[in-house]
């Protein structure tokens, strides 16, 4: 799906706008789209994503749910059996967990059990990593779970403009569909742009000739931020935005690499059996032969996540990426 919005007119907004226009332009074009969870209705949500829609479309399209994430991925599918297209809120990150028993062993699962009969067209929003001073159980990146979990596909924008169409591409897909929300970026801004990638399709960034950056969500930022410091150095850093984790583009990350020949991986979530990791390895074994140094990772610490006080020497900063970039074999530096 690629949408298509006229907005050269339009004010910048912000990415949590972007996502709360993104449901009720849903909504408004097919009855089908509901939108529940924890304080989603007439609050609007802790981040006030769901802002209005409540009003504007009814308690029985936009509606409260009891502090119960099993229950309210557990009604999601039976929605879904019976045709509705049902959009449910994990209020934080780490929220999703008490809920991922139905995600692993009944949604990402029935369109396979039944031979294709039987799509479930949820999605999944989750609004999830650090960089707000969150405490336990509201900072984690979890999309590594999600990931590990075959017939789910797992997204997360990194931009105003993605924010906006991919989850109007995830609302219209019959698969069901992991949002992943970068909460540090809801108060970024920008203009929506007026057409979007389809699910499993990355952007370059940055163009650059000596190495590549490849992020996603909440760490694309970082890493365009750590691409002009290098530049500084005399180093060219290309940046490419995932945009999909699954599926993944290989074709976009692999050309670049091949053209640079040196890979940094950066996420927030831990580096051990991270997804980093599933990166690094999918770009040693398809661009071996033109890589001039081992790929290196840039990630959160093999911890739990730390009080908000710690979490700025936890997360990927620039600082650790020059580090790595550093690190990557240069013979003429």
């Amino acid at each position: 799906m690629t949408a298509t919005l006229d907005t050269t007119q339009t004010p910048e907004i912000s990415l949590a706008q972007a996502v709360n226009r993104a449901l009720r332009d849903a909504m408004t074009a097919d009855e089908k789209v509901v939108v529940f969870g924890e304080d989603v209705g007439v609050l609007g949500g802790v981040f006030r994503v769901t802002d209005g829609l409540t009003r504007d479309f009814g308690e029985q399209r936009c509606f409260d749910t009891p502090l119960a994430e099993a229950g309210i991925l557990g009604t999601a599918i039976g929605m879904a059996m019976y045709g509705f297209r049902p959009v449910v809120e994990m209020q934080f990150d780490a929220f999703a967990y008490p809920a991922f028993e139905q995600i692993a062993s009944h949604l990402a699962k029935m369109r396979n059990r039944t031979r294709g009969a039987l799509p479930l067209p949820v999605v999944v929003r989750v609004p999830y990593g650090g960089g707000i001073g969150g405490v336990e159980h509201h900072s984690d990146s979890s999309e590594g779970y999600f990931v590990a979990t075959p017939g789910l596909h797992v997204v997360t924008p990194a931009t105003v403009s993605d924010a906006y169409t991919l989850l109007r591409a995830a609302i219209e897909s019959d698969d069901p569909v992991i949002f992943m929300e970068p909460k540090r970026l809801y108060w970024s801004k920008d203009r929506l742009a007026t057409s979007g990638p389809a699910i499993g399709q990355a952007a370059v960034r940055r163009q650059g000739a000596d190495a590549t950056l490849i992020a996603y969500g909440p760490t694309v930022s970082t890493a365009l931020e750590a691409a002009e410091a290098a530049s500084a150095d005399g180093y060219d850093l290309e940046v490419v935005d995932l945009r999909s984790i699954v599926p993944f583009d290989d074709a976009t990350v692999c050309d670049s690499v091949r053209k640079t020949g040196r890979a940094v991986v950066i996420h927030e979530a831990a580096g051990f059996g991270g997804t980093g990791a599933e990166i690094a390895a999918r770009v040693s074994e398809r661009c071996f032969h033109w890589l001039e140094a081992p790929v290196r990772r840039v990630t959160g610490f093999d911890i739990p996540y730390p009080p908000p006080k710690l979490e700025r020497y936890h997360l990927p900063s620039v600082d650790r990426i020059l580090d790595a970039v550093a690190s990557l074999q240069w013979e003429d530096r």
